[in-house]
């Protein structure tokens, strides 16, 4: 017994040797398959966050989800049901993981009224119902379920499910469900913002036409007439304004140096409000005159036949247009007007070195159907100048918040003509007074700016010859 007592013993260490060993290898093993996962799982969500960053297709981003999925939380298949940016479900992007299993499970889904209805999603009643529609088509499974939310947002919902008999749903395994589902929620924010970005692309280059359009509509230089220098401008507020101005031969069938001699119209008009729809009814309106000009009429006929032919479309977009309508004979200087509630023009006198303010009766275009308009008339002396504008110049907010106002347009308007300046000068610096009182930090105004500058030519005197 004793002899045998050593070889006992050494019999009896050997097999712990070895346990010992095996074991020590099972757990290197162990270790090793663990780090392995860890990297497995770590390169996953980096290609998720990859694709997140790169992707510009979301359906072929989303079609990733439920199979990314099953390989973090080692499941046997996913189900990512997400919604449309108005609450309801996004039937378009169901994606589910095996493919096999989800034509019963999209037709209950898309039988489902409640979720075409918008907010769907948005209503913890309505989340609920959604999942026991899914708990019940997975009865013989085990399912775990997570919000995908963005920016307080829901925007659907992931499942993963698997055999009853198998536990799934450690904290790992449900941090990286989670971090799926975020990544999720990120990406159909992105997406969401992203059209929305695309659609104001379609709208800026779509005011961009409208702009250069109404841009090519205004006179792009002043007309050559006889005796007279005319300068305008017009600064929108917006791409696309509503102020207009135009200058109209009223025979436009004669040569050019016979229409320098002959009659003209100037016009000067605004609509109410900014921006595309006060541009598109402008527009409208310049047809509308340009075709009432042709007949000849004064000026007081010409605005009640455009005040009918406008009423409808104005009225039915509850808008009102101002419009001072002018026509002046170059032979003889003599300006007729007619004013629809524009702010009247100002015209310095030359002889008289005072301003007066040229205003005749009359109401909005677009006001009244049976309005009536006055007509006034004066003749313009060498060296007069005339000054029509917009309510977008005299409104216009200064650094203390008052308004630049028609007595400071006078004011400058006076200082400007005694000093003897053309009609480009003197429009070029009122602009600048304009702009200076403005002040750099309200470098875009609220409204739309128009001035046009009439200055008739002085008289040249010949210098008499002594004897």
């Amino acid at each position: 017994m004793k002899e045998n007592s050593p070889i006992s013993k050494q019999q009896n260490q050997y097999p712990a040797n070895l346990l010992s060993s095996d074991a020590s290898k099972s757990l290197r093993d162990l270790i090793h398959s663990i780090s392995q996962e860890q990297i497995v799982n770590q390169d996953i969500l980096l290609s998720l966050s990859f694709a997140l960053r790169s992707f510009t297709n979301l359906q072929r981003f989303l079609e990733l989800i439920p199979l990314l999925v099953t390989q973090l939380v080692d499941v046997k298949g996913s189900l990512l049901i997400p919604f449309q940016d108005d609450g309801s479900l996004w039937f378009d992007q169901l994606q589910m993981i095996p493919n096999d299993e989800d034509q019963e499970l999209f037709r209950q889904l898309f039988l489902l009224e409640e979720g075409k209805k918008t907010g769907f999603g948005m209503e913890e009643k309505s989340i609920a119902m959604l999942d026991s529609l899914v708990q019940r088509y997975f009865d013989s499974f085990n399912v775990i379920v997570t919000s995908i939310v963005s920016r307080g947002r829901q925007r659907g919902r992931l499942y993963a499910f698997d055999k009853k008999e198998i536990v799934f749903g450690s904290n790992i395994h449900r941090k990286h469900f989670q971090i799926v589902a975020d990544l999720t929620g990120v990406a159909i924010e992105n997406d969401a913002i992203f059209q929305v970005l695309r659609n104001h692309e379609k709208v800026d280059r779509q005011i961009s036409i409208g702009a250069e359009i109404q841009s090519q509509l205004l006179p792009d230089q002043c007309p050559i007439i006889e005796g007279v220098e005319l300068a305008a401008c017009c600064r929108p507020a917006f791409q696309v304004g509503g102020d207009y101005y135009d200058f109209m031969p009223t025979r436009p069938d004669l040569d050019d140096t016979a229409k320098a001699s002959g009659r003209w119209a100037f016009v000067i008009g605004d609509v109410m409000g900014k921006g595309v729809p006060a541009g598109l009814l402008m527009t409208m309106l310049r047809g509308m005159l340009r075709a009432e000009v042709l007949t000849g009429l004064a000026p007081d006929s010409i605005l009640h036949d455009l005040n009918q032919l406008a009423l409808e479309d104005l009225t039915q977009s509850h808008r009102f247009v101002t419009l001072f309508y002018s026509d002046f004979d170059a032979q003889s200087k003599k300006l007729r007007f007619a004013n629809a509630a524009h702010n009247p023009p100002l015209l310095w006198s030359a002889k008289s070195k005072s301003i007066n303010r040229l205003d005749a009766p009359g109401l909005l275009i677009g006001l009244q159907p049976e309005a009536e308009y006055g007509c006034g008339e004066t003749m313009l002396q060498p060296g007069d100048v005339l000054l029509y504008y917009t309510d977008g110049v005299t409104e216009a907010p200064g650094i203390s918040g008052e308004r630049f106002d028609e007595n400071r347009l006078i004011i400058f308007l006076d200082k400007f003509a005694r000093e003897g300046l053309g009609a480009k000068q003197i429009l070029k610096k009122l602009f600048e007074r304009l702009d200076a009182f403005v002040g750099v930090s309200h470098q875009h105004l609220e409204d739309d700016a128009t001035m046009v500058v009439l200055k008739v030519n002085e008289e040249l005197t010949l210098p008499e010859l002594t004897q």
